[in-house]
């Protein structure tokens, strides 16, 4: 096991065992989870790079959240997975919600970090004039920003410097698509996903709210929400240890 190319994208996998599948957000990387690797020992695990994001290759031709889904399906097919636990993040959460909707058989259980629902208007048009800037000024910007309004750690910590680098190092025009895809993002059809589900919401998140993520719990039969306090949207990076507890006692009630 190793690095596995499919058509420009990359996927990491490692370990032996229940395979789970983990799903960045925008501006992430499979980098996005190392903090939570601890607790998977025991576990097959498959770390994508969406295309145009990381170490993966823009795929021209499928555009919008439906070709991230269709990517992920790909790559599912290729590494001979028919299901899998899936955690996600931002973005990544909206593909699962989707896959988990499309195909049930396919997700055992569902992690959703700073999990999303499709954009509000307002949020449609911001995302449309990121991914402009992002095309004609690059990255620099778009980085400070989000280093510095999407987590509660000081500007000059650690997790700040993480959240920064990985968006220095996405690829504009990328992330512009990525930025496009969400904001052109249709709902899942929730009530269509039957898998274990965990919600994991950070209390100072001003991406994904408390209240929004309480929506869609409401929305997926069963689902368990947990909240972090004084956290808010990068828990896996700001809150490894409380994140990785909460994966783990999730992946422990839900293994066959």
């Amino acid at each position: 096991m190793g690095d596995i190319h499919i058509g420009g994208m990359t996927i990491e996998d490692a370990g032996d065992g229940p395979p789970v599948v983990m799903i960045h957000g925008l501006g992430g990387t499979s980098n996005s989870f190392q903090p939570l690797m601890g607790v998977l020992n025991g576990y097959r695990t498959l770390r994508l790079d969406l295309p145009g994001a990381g170490r993966s290759r823009l795929r021209p031709g499928r555009p919008g959240l439906a070709g991230l889904v269709s990517a992920v399906y790909d790559g599912l097919k290729t590494t001979s997975i028919g299901r899998a636990h899936f955690i996600a993040h931002s973005m990544g959460t909206l593909i699962c919600q989707q896959l988990a909707a499309q195909s049930p058989d396919v997700v055992q259980s569902l992690v959703l970090f700073g999990p999303i629902l499709e954009p509000s208007p307002s949020a449609r048009r911001t995302l449309k004039e990121r991914a402009t800037t992002a095309r004609v000024e690059g990255m620099a910007g778009i980085a400070d920003a989000i280093s510095v309004n999407s987590i509660v750690a000081s500007p000059n910590s650690v997790a700040a410097a993480l959240v920064r680098e990985s968006l220095l190092r996405q690829n504009p025009a990328g992330y512009a698509a990525h930025c496009e895809a969400l904001s052109d993002a249709d709902a899942a059809k929730h009530d269509a996903i039957q898998c274990p589900t965990l919600l994991v919401a950070g209390e100072k998140d001003t991406v994904a709210p408390v209240r929004e993520v309480r929506r869609l719990q409401q929305k997926i039969a069963g689902a368990r929400l947990e909240i972090i306090p004084n956290i808010a949207h990068w828990m896996m990076v700001e809150a490894g240890e409380q994140s990785s507890k909460l994966l783990q006692t999730h992946l422990t009630q839900t293994k066959q």
